[in-house]
């Protein structure tokens, strides 16, 4: 199929472009990009809603599918549903699954999975670790040709230093991204939210920051040593960010990522005692948030990720203390970025699409990022206007466990490309009428 999507806001920092621009598909691929491109004879034109913004496909470099092992939270099926839904033409799954994704034939079978799916793409991340235990190295070499694009054991720290730099140098030979999930244990101990006053009244056990902050500083310290790139998962704290910068600074091949709860909530959440403000990292004190948002706005942070974490009703219903980590977030991480970013004035579009499109491909060593001639045509159409009132009820994920129930937020996905196909459109959004039926709406 020919077709050109037309007179629509094209922003694709990693090609200068940001203005009205037609970008012709034709067999999925990007052919060509240009203003006022004729019509040839047989080729559809789709008109972009009015308001509406072309970006690179939006890619999420963190989530967790939950299958194998865990579908009544979630499969990869549903995953990539919510993914679409979302915006995203792309997602990087972390292997915390059952059994852990530290072999070719768990990566193979997710990849199975997401192929019949047919819908966004999906990137495995391998275990550092067998079973992401910590104790042994995995084999990083075969889950690399089975298709995985990074190790990490998130969930889990890895463990030792030493294990950590034998990750580090083995992956670098490799070519493969390391991504840990940085936290002290022996300081977490048994908390479950921030530690500080509302911890202290609430009668939670808490977390420091600093069990977050040593950790990023072994990393970096070990990524120094060895040379190789390292990222950080959900950076929670202005303590983690000044490492990170200071990382940067030295010529260290550091990267992190920021959840949208991280820049949108604080621990004065946690007073509605609702498990869906229980996650790890824990939600922390408003003058972390306004650091993660400055790292956003000026750099230092390379990209906003989900950290998408979905677990049945029946496990959030149990006490604060017993209720696993996490929310879900797929489905809510535009529309955040773009109302609590965007229209606040902190980011523009431009630095809106390298933290959810150009870095997390230029991190990942993935396709996508831009829309140039002769790419997959992986395209996220934006509603940066569009409002939106969050309802877990509509949402396409398996799990509905996310604190921004009822939520008015304004900016939205119109429609989600993957490979040139419409996999997503959003029937709120006027002006897709003739727009070819997708397979999510």
């Amino acid at each position: 199929m020919t077709y050109i999507l037309k007179n629509g806001r094209v922003v694709d920092p990693a090609n200068g472009r940001d203005g009205i621009f037609d970008i012709e598909v034709r067999d999925g691929v990007i052919v060509r990009v240009g203003q006022d491109l004729p019509v040839p004879a047989g080729t559809t034109v789709l008109e972009v809603p009015a308001g509406c913004v072309v970006t690179p496909g939006l890619i999420d470099m963190h989530v967790h599918l939950r299958e194998p092992g865990q579908e009544h939270k979630e499969t990869v099926a549903s995953g990539v549903t919510a993914a679409v839904a979302g915006g995203f033409t792309a997602v990087a799954c972390m292997p915390n699954t059952s059994p852990i994704n530290d072999s070719a034939a768990v990566t193979r079978y997710i990849r199975d999975k997401a192929d019949a799916a047919g819908l966004a793409r999906v990137y495995p991340i391998g275990a550092a670790s067998v079973g992401s235990k910590g104790e042994q190295l995995a084999e990083i070499g075969e889950l690399k040709t089975a298709g995985c694009v990074a190790v990490s054991d998130d969930g889990h720290p890895i463990r030792t230093a030493l294990l950590m730099r034998r990750v580090l140098e083995y992956a670098g030979m490799l070519d493969v991204l390391v991504i840990d999930h940085c936290e002290d244990p022996t300081l977490k101990g048994d908390g479950v939210v921030h530690e500080g006053p509302v911890a202290s009244e609430l009668g939670l056990h808490g977390i420091p920051g600093e069990a977050e902050e040593l950790w990023i500083e072994r990393d970096i310290t070990l990524a120094g040593l060895t040379r190789t790139p390292f990222h950080v998962a959900h950076l929670s704290t202005a303590g983690s960010l000044r490492a990170v910068r200071a990382g940067k600074a030295r010529g260290i091949q550091v990267t992190c990522e920021v959840a949208p709860h991280h820049f949108v909530l604080t621990d004065e959440a946690l007073r509605s005692y609702d498990t869906n403000t229980k996650m790890n990292p824990p939600l922390r004190p408003q003058a972390d948030v306004d650091a993660l948002v400055d790292g956003l706005a000026d750099g230092s942070v390379d990209v906003i990720a989900t950290d998408h974490a979905p677990h049945h009703a029946d496990e959030k219903a149990l006490s604060y203390d017993q209720a696993p980590f996490g929310i879900t977030g797929l489905e809510t991480a535009v529309s955040l970025t773009f109302d609590r970013l965007v229209h606040t004035g902190r980011i523009g579009l431009s630095r809106m699409v390298e933290l959810l499109s150009v870095n997390p491909a230029r991190i990942l060593k993935v396709t996508g990022g831009a829309l140039s001639e002769g790419a997959p045509a992986d395209i996220s159409v934006l509603a940066p206007d569009l409002k939106v009132t969050v309802r877990a009820s509509t949402q396409r994920s398996l799990s509905r466990n996310m604190p921004f129930e009822g939520w008015d937020l304004r900016g939205g996905v119109a429609a989600t490309i993957v490979g040139g196909r419409v996999v997503y459109r959003n029937t709120a959004v006027e002006g897709l009428g003739a727009w070819p039926p997708a397979a999510v709406q």
